[in-house]
């Protein structure tokens, strides 16, 4: 294979949308691979993208690539054979929908301690492949879309470089761009941590969490769940605009174009941010009047209180209720553990999952 713009790793609902949207949006030439295990699926999604472009007149062309993403070295193997310019992680051993699923000891753990109990499953196949990307020195870009409001962090920690993720805070700048309550041509920018999705999931008059900061036309919405009273999100993961919101992006970095919009973890930051692409490199796009540092403690404030914290000497730490429901089933993981004894720790919390599911 002489190389690829763009490689799609995983082949769940997440990566279809990414490739079926990019297959009804491009305007100049994109080569796309698709990679993971189940042929079947592959071959599907080969098939359903290819049709989708040429439905739609696009100049986008989908191969496949059989890989078990788990396998040893799988990444490393899957650089060399597709040589892409953008990857997409888009794989994980823990699905989404979790956030909307009960019946079990875990999924109750998850609801109670939040989804960053997830976060270590989220951030296996993506820390793989970050390793091999630095391991290969080539030029390559990352968009981890496994919970980057978190596991970017955890990447940037462990050395490696990362882009951004896909959707979360991009859910909520595209559905409150999309408010009735929105004049036509407003320029929207949104400061939101994934856990600030929850609320619109919920009616309006159950919203009582702390909100995102939304500006229009520079000026801050001072009640933001009142202005857009008229949103309402699924309780399922919303991934008709999560996975079509980095589309754009990833055609303008395929394309060395230029674009701004929202996303998550951008160059490991916690949370979601507004940002700007430009000659290839994406910087933050911050309303006036709102320092960075303001911006990422606003972030990282959430994750203090209830979740998990990348400290600055590489500790990763549960913190609030659920350091509490983690220790009381893994008592050495109270303190924490240090970001590079991520794989030994996800094969006891894989242990612990596997317990609580049964229960």
């Amino acid at each position: 294979m002489a190389g690829c713009d763009i490689l799609i790793s995983g082949t769940g609902g997440f990566a279809a949308r990414i490739a079926f949207d990019i297959a009804a949006t491009a305007r100049d030439p994109v080569a796309v691979v698709i990679a993971g295990r189940n042929a079947e699926r592959l071959n599907w999604l080969r098939t359903a993208a290819n049709a989708r472009a040429a439905l739609f007149g696009t100049k986008a062309r989908f191969i496949t690539h059989a890989i078990d993403l788990l396998a040893p070295e799988a990444s490393d193997r899957l650089l060399a054979a597709t040589a892409p310019r953008i990857v997409v992680q888009a794989a994980s051993i823990q699905t989404s929908q979790v956030i909307a699923q009960s019946g079990n000891a875990w999924t109750r753990l998850v609801a109670e301690g939040g989804l960053s109990a997830t976060a270590v499953f989220q951030a296996l196949i993506s820390s793989r492949m970050a390793a091999a990307i630095t391991r290969s020195g080539r030029p390559v870009t990352l968009v981890n879309c496994s919970f980057p409001d978190v596991v970017n962090g955890m990447l940037r920690a462990m050395g490696h470089q990362v882009a951004c993720g896909m959707g979360n805070v991009a859910i909520l700048s595209n559905v409150f761009i999309g408010s009735q309550s929105t004049p036509a041509g407003a320029q929207i920018k949104v400061l939101a941590h994934y856990q600030n999705l929850a609320a619109w999931r919920r009616k309006p008059e159950d919203r009582q969490a702390r909100p995102p900061r939304v500006w229009l036309d520079g000026k801050e919405v001072a009640d933001v769940y009142d202005r857009f009273a008229d949103i309402q999100l699924t309780p399922e993961p919303v991934i008709e605009i999560s996975g079509a919101s980095g589309v754009p992006m990833l055609l303008a970095m395929a394309a060395g174009g230029s674009w701004h919009g929202h996303v998550p973890g951008p160059n490991g930051l916690p949370g979601g941010y507004p940002v700007q692409l430009a000659r290839g490199e994406l910087k933050l796009d911050l309303p006036e009047g709102l320092a960075e540092a303001e911006a990422v403690a606003w972030n990282a404030s959430f994750e203090e209180s209830n979740g998990l914290v990348v400290r600055a000497d590489g500790r990763v730490s549960f913190t609030g209720i659920l350091a509490d429901r983690i220790a009381a089933h893994v008592p050495d993981l109270r303190n924490g553990f240090a970001v590079r004894d991520l794989e030994p720790v996800c094969d006891i919390l894989l242990g612990l999952r596997s317990r609580l599911e049964q229960s």
